[in-house]
């Protein structure tokens, strides 16, 4: 068994129930009882004409929750001033919708005001209607997530900073401050494609699946270590569950509380580092006191992971 493995939970982030009262509350319980971290997510806007189709299935509708959105990093800075030990992160930010200096900047402001308690995670997102609001090619999502994340890695090394690629110039410049975490905060990537896979090996700490069974995730990861270059230190996985999935697909299906503890205890058995636990789509929280009272809910999780 994998004696620390760490529970946490997705932030309120999704719906008409989410205000400052109702992710101040979650945090604070979140925190209190014992969860090790809080996620947030990266979309933009609800588009009436979906060319692209949810996650990348073509005819799949982007689930109504998407209606409203809180952004991450602001988000992300309200809970890090409401908690003391808890991390907090990202499960994911997409990559072409950022440039790597003012996000380099963004994430160590986050990383020095939360006294280095962040972890970062990104993926190429699917949406082209997103891509578009940011005059940014879909077509070229893979390559330029490779390069964003060399050119962090640039802006978070020693001054002075500079980069020269294919997306990004980046002039003789210091880059200040510098994260508290050294040499980056924990970078985990959402990535599943052939050539995302292949990203994670090489340039992330982290892998954080979603869709799919604890055996196809630890089969994957053993072909991630086959593939991770040497010097790195082992790649660590954060399986991402779901309370009610957001789309029906394979192997996703909503949970019970039980049910949800049968997994964590499998991937705590496995030797998973971490699962984060999602009930931004489920259709019982009909009210801020619903999501006030998820953390308590699913605190039999955290027994589930010390079994």
């Amino acid at each position: 068994m994998s004696p620390g493995m760490r529970v946490g939970l997705a932030l309120p982030q999704l719906g008409p129930y989410v205000d400052a009262r109702t992710v101040r509350g979650f945090a604070e319980r979140a925190e209190e009882l014992g969860f090790g971290h809080l996620f947030a997510q990266q979309h933009l806007f609800y588009p009436h004409e979906v060319v692209s189709g949810y996650s990348a299935r073509p005819g799949v509708a982007v689930p109504t929750a998407y209606r409203s959105v809180l952004q991450p990093l602001e988000l992300l800075a309200a809970v890090a001033g409401w908690t003391t030990d808890i991390l907090v992160g990202t499960s994911i930010l997409v990559a072409g919708y950022h440039r790597p200096v003012d996000l380099a900047q963004r994430i160590t402001t986050l990383d020095v005001l939360s006294g280095g308690r962040t972890v970062f995670g990104f993926s190429v997102g699917w949406s082209d209607e997103e891509h578009d609001q940011y005059d940014v090619d879909p077509r070229t999502r893979g390559r330029r997530a490779d390069e964003l994340i060399d050119a962090l890695k640039a802006c978070w090394g020693p001054d002075p900073v500079s980069h020269e690629g294919e997306f990004f110039t980046i002039p003789p410049a210091d880059v200040d401050p510098k994260p508290l975490q050294r040499p980056h905060p924990p970078l985990m990537s959402g990535m599943r494609s052939a050539a995302g896979l292949r990203r994670t090996a090489e340039k992330f700490d982290w892998w954080n699946p979603a869709s799919g069974t604890l055996e196809q995730h630890l089969a994957t990861m053993e072909q991630l270590t086959a593939m991770r270059p040497d010097g790195l230190a082992p790649l660590r996985m954060c399986w991402n569950l779901f309370t009610d999935p957001p789309v029906v697909v394979a192997n996703l299906r909503p949970l019970s509380v039980d049910e949800l503890c049968a997994q964590v205890a499998d991937a705590a058995a496995a030797g998973v580092d971490a699962v984060s636990v999602d009930a931004n789509f489920d259709p019982g929280i009909e009210s801020v006191d619903d999501w006030l009272a998820v953390p308590d809910r699913l605190a039999p999780l955290l027994d589930a992971a010390r079994r």
